[in-house]
C-alpha cells in the first residue's frame, strides 16, 4: 500500500491503522526524517519513499520506485484557504499539483497492475469542501471537487475489474491536519472529527467497498446535501452562519504552508 502525506497528522492516522491489518505500507512524503519518525513509531515496519509532489518527475519517479502497488492512499494537499486574487500563480500550481495532478498521475501509473492482478484499490482523500464551496474555497474547492470527477469516472471505468475507487470526505478535523494547524476556532454547534476517524474511513472504504464515505458531524453532512439541491440557498445560509469570517481566518492561518 502507498500512502501519500503520510507524516501529517491525519496521514499518520492512516498509517497507523493501515500497519493494525498487517498491511505492507509505503510511506511518502517530503521529509526524509520525519518519514523515519513515522516508520519508527510503527516499529519500523514500513518502507519509506521520500518524494516532493509538487515535481512532476518526482511523482513519476514515486510510483516507479514503489512497485507493484495493491492500494493507492491519496492523501497528500496542501492548503488553499482564501480568494484567488491573494494566490501567486506558483501557489496555484503547487495547490493542484499536490491536490490533485499527484493523485491522479499516481492512479494512472499504479491502476494497470491492479487491472493484470484482477484486484485493488484506490483511495482519495478529499472535503467537504469538494461537495459544498463556500466563501474563500475556490482553489481548494477546485481540487478537492475534482478528485470526485476524477473518482466517479474512474470507478465507471474500472467495472467489473477487481479494482475499487472510494473517495472520503473529511469535514474540520480536530488535533491534527490543515484546520487544526490553522488555530481557528468554529462557530458554536459546528462539530469537528479525529484523524483516527478519517482512518477508520479509509479502511472501511478499502475493506467494504464503499464509493464515498463523509467523515463528519450530522449537521455539515445535511449542509453537504442541501447545498447540492440547493446550492443558492445553502449560500445564504452559509453566509449568515458567518462563513467570510471563518474562511479569512482560515486562510490567514494557513498562509504560510501554500
Amino acid at each position: 500500500m502507498l500512502l501519500t502525506g503520510a507524516t501529517g497528522g491525519i496521514g499518520q492516522a492512516i498509517a497507523r491503522a493501515l500497519d493494525e491489518r498487517g498491511a505492507r505500507v509505503l510511506l511518502t512524503a517530503r521529509r526524509t526524517e520525519q518519514l523515519d519518525q513515522v516508520a519508527a513509531a510503527l516499529g519500523g515496519r514500513p518502507l519509506v519513499l521520500p518524494a516532493d509532489l509538487t515535481d512532476a518527475a518526482e511523482a513519476a519517479a514515486l510510483a516507479e520506485r514503489a512497485g507493484a502497488v495493491d492500494v493507492l492512499v491519496a492523501n497528500a494537499a496542501l492548503p488553499a484557504s482564501g480568494p484567488i486574487d491573494e494566490f501567486s500563480p506558483e501557489q496555484i500550481d503547487r495547490a493542484l499539483d499536490v491536490n490533485l495532478r499527484a493523485p491522479i498521475q499516481l492512479t494512472r501509473a499504479l491502476l494497470p497492475g491492479m487491472v493484470e492482478r484482477g484486484s485493488g484499490h484506490v483511495v482519495l482523500v478529499s472535503s467537504l469542501a469538494g461537495k459544498v464551496a463556500s466563501v474563500g474555497s475556490s482553489l481548494y474547492s477546485a481540487t478537492k471537487f475534482g478528485l470526485r470527477g476524477f473518482a466517479a469516472g474512474l470507478r465507471e471505468d474500472l467495472h467489473g475489474s477487481g479494482v475499487g475507487v472510494t473517495v472520503v470526505f473529511p469535514g474540520f478535523v480536530s488535533g491534527a491536519g490543515m484546520f487544526a494547524e490553522a488555530g481557528v476556532a468554529l462557530p458554536r454547534g459546528v462539530g469537528t472529527r479525529t484523524p483516527k476517524q478519517v482512518a477508520q474511513a479509509v479502511v472501511r472504504g478499502i475493506e467494504e467497498g464503499r464509493a464515498e464515505i463523509d467523515v463528519a458531524p450530522l449537521g455539515l453532512r445535511a449542509g453537504a446535501l442541501l447545498s447540492s439541491l440547493a446550492p443558492v440557498t445553502a449560500a445564504r445560509i452559509q453566509r449568515r452562519l458567518g462563513s467570510a469570517e471563518l474562511s479569512a481566518a482560515l486562510a490567514e492561518g494557513q498562509r504560510p504552508k501554500r
